[in-house]
């Protein structure tokens, strides 16, 4: 099936040493220019942070949810020149963290009355697929903008609803979504590396105009919502993968928020 009517631009990687930008978000992800495909998203989320800490000069970044895997090494986060604290709900999956990063435990939904807490203490906060199964996103994002220092940035990863695909996990019983998932992606199985954890898909949705406001009440001005489409669990599916293609791709190319299968949500707090 031939999708070059369609006007999709190739896949593309970015430099975390690109010369700085001018100082809006809106302008940080024009300067980036991000493909309409999530694979873009998963290929560049690394750098994204990395130009975002250089472009912002963010020097203590707190990793969401990081646990058992934290997108660095204690060597690598000194050696892009900022300092990495993972933060996780559970202490099991902070036993799991590699030596030499710091760690911290609590909810980022919770109260923040936590032991670990340094409110104002990250000049970055970043997540990858953890938002979905978060209660209490609303106040989740009220959280990070007390936990950022004045003029910090947040970035969450997360999938989005209505995608067919998350719809679909979404309304089955815990049980067969895990069977499917574990189907899929064997690594993902109870007792690998990525296990399966239920998953809420509280605000999580691709559409600016719905995320914005509540984005605002949680005290953040400025809001980047970058939106993307398609998504790799028909790769093994010859026919289906092709159409499930032609589909994300006709939805890319209109701008159809429902169908949005992932997300960034790229905020920054004021400077005072």
């Amino acid at each position: 099936m031939s999708l070059a009517n369609l006007a999709v631009k190739p896949m593309q990687t970015i430099s975390p040493t690109a010369e700085p930008i001018s100082g809006s978000l809106a302008s940080f992800f024009r300067r980036l220019d991000p493909d309409w495909h999530s694979q873009w998203a998963w290929d560049n989320y690394e750098p994204t942070i990395l130009a975002l800490a250089r472009q912002f000069e963010l020097s203590h970044v707190c990793e969401i949810g990081g646990g058992r895997d934290p997108l660095f090494t204690a060597d690598e986060a000194t050696a892009h020149g900022f300092s990495l604290t993972v933060n996780d709900i559970d202490a099991g999956e902070l036993a799991l963290t590699p030596p030499g990063l710091r760690t911290a435990r609590f909810d980022i939904a919770g109260d923040l009355s936590e032991p670990d807490v340094a409110r104002g203490g990250y000049d970055m906060m970043v997540s990858r697929m953890v938002f979905e199964h978060i209660e209490g996103v609303e106040r989740a994002w009220a959280n990070i903008h007390a936990l950022l220092a004045p003029g910090g940035v947040a970035l969450a990863f997360f999938p989005t609803l209505w995608a067919p695909v998350f719809a679909l996990n979404h309304v089955l019983p815990a049980k067969a979504s895990r069977a499917i998932v574990h189907a899929l992606f064997p690594a993902r199985r109870d007792g690998g590396d990525d296990p399966v954890f239920p998953a809420l898909y509280e605000w999580c949705r691709g559409n600016p105009a719905l995320l914005t406001p509540m984005l605002n009440r949680a005290g953040f001005r400025e809001v980047h919502i970058q939106r993307f489409w398609g998504h790799g669990y028909f790769d093994r599916m010859p026919g289906l993968k092709q159409l499930d293609h032609a589909f994300n791709a006709a939805a890319a190319r209109v701008g159809w928020n429902l169908v949005t299968t992932y997300a960034y949500v790229v905020v920054r707090k004021d400077r005072a």
